[in-house]
């Protein structure tokens, strides 16, 4: 009995003396946790940023790209998509293409009215709104780069894709939700029974106790689609955090950090891009100017939840009557209204956390 005693000891001495030499190989059999970015995709920052970090960190397993109305066409937005990811030579991330139209199906006829009218002093941008839809995603594609794509958008929906991953792998997906949230309303219509099974949606949305951008009481993400986020904030969905307005306006991005981004950078598709970018000749001409990186602190905050630093969970809705506020997001300190549900909303995340993140993905490329 000791002589056995003895094998199993020895054995038991051997294996922990092979685990603190190679502690990686005790973390072989996990996988990173799933992700879906869902996206109204632009080039680098923010939307083209946050895909490449969540694409390029061990923390995360991106599964797919679901590209969705908002700043861009679809159109627009795939084929930046499909540059941005062709650029990092990431070819196992598939495209979707999703939803291309508000829920309201006037939006945009009166938006630009709607602007006019309740908008004064606020941020003149309408996305998508404001230019001409393109033929297609290969015609968006060529007049934006110069040249023909080498990956293809899959032919399945966006919708569809988040509706047969989530059943895939129930409590488990988490979906990075940093467009105007048409993708998941149109999920939810077709399929609601898979709310509760996503793990966690993580929205860049809203503004809730400050002021809005595009509106004064309305962030662009939000105020683009309203009825949309409507429904998606308002799904029982296993967890939901909210990046707003509140959280990345702490976070500036000044003209040394991006010029410091650009030296970093050595790819040249996004030394291209970021050299294109609207932000660089308004940092080349104004040494005061500086803005924000909205959408990464969402990417970011699913990479490493430890970026949130202050937090706090209210009942959130969104105004959907069409008015002065039509788009604002509320929190509700008591019970909110039938049918809302609770939620995370970050107020301060980690800068140099994130920064370093950022100079990391820099060097990367």
């Amino acid at each position: 009995m000791k002589h056995w005693q003895r094998i199993v000891t020895a054995w038991m001495l051997a294996v922990a003396v092979l685990l603190a030499v190679h502690p990686a190989s005790a973390q072989e059999g996990k996988k990173a946790p799933p992700v879906i970015l869902d996206t109204d995709m632009v080039d680098w920052f923010d939307d083209g940023a946050a895909m490449i970090l969540l694409a390029k960190s061990p923390k995360t397993d991106l599964l797919g790209v679901t590209v969705v109305l908002g700043n861009t066409w679809v159109e627009t937005g795939t084929a930046s998509a499909i540059r941005q990811l062709e650029g990092a030579g990431i070819k196992d991330v598939p495209v979707f293409m999703g939803v291309n139209a508000p829920v309201r199906e006037d939006r945009f006829r009166y938006i630009a009215e709607e602007k006019s009218r309740f908008g004064r002093g606020a941020d003149s941008h309408m996305g998508a709104a404001g230019y001409d839809r393109p033929a297609s995603w290969q015609d968006a594609y060529r007049k934006n780069y110069g040249a023909e794509p080498e990956l293809r958008p899959m032919k399945q929906s966006a919708p569809d894709f988040i509706i047969q991953t989530v059943r895939a792998r129930p409590h488990e997906v988490t979906i990075v939700s940093i467009g105007s949230g048409a993708n998941l309303a149109a999920a939810l219509r077709k399929d609601p029974e898979i709310a509760p099974l996503v793990k966690r949606v993580v929205y860049m949305a809203g503004s809730f106790f400050q002021q809005g951008n595009v509106m004064p009481y309305a962030e662009f993400n939000v105020w683009i689609d309203p009825e949309a986020m409507q429904a998606a904030f308002r799904a029982p969905f296993g967890d939901q955090v909210i990046v707003p307005l509140d959280a990345c306006e702490k976070i500036h991005i000044t003209r040394d950090r991006f010029f410091q981004m650009q030296k970093m950078v050595k790819n040249p598709v996004f030394a291209d891009l970021i050299a294109k970018h609207w932000m660089a000749p308004l940092f080349k001409d104004n040494v005061q100017f500086n803005d924000y990186i909205w959408d990464v602190l969402a990417a970011a905050a699913a990479i490493d939840p430890s970026v949130i630093t202050e937090e706090v969970t209210y009942p959130v809705d969104v105004d959907a009557v069409y008015g002065p506020c039509y788009g604002a997001t509320m929190a509700f300190k008591g019970q909110g209204p039938d049918g809302t549900q609770k939620a995370r909303i970050v107020l301060t995340v980690d800068e140099e956390k994130v920064w370093n993140m950022i100079f990391d993905l820099c060097r990367s490329l």
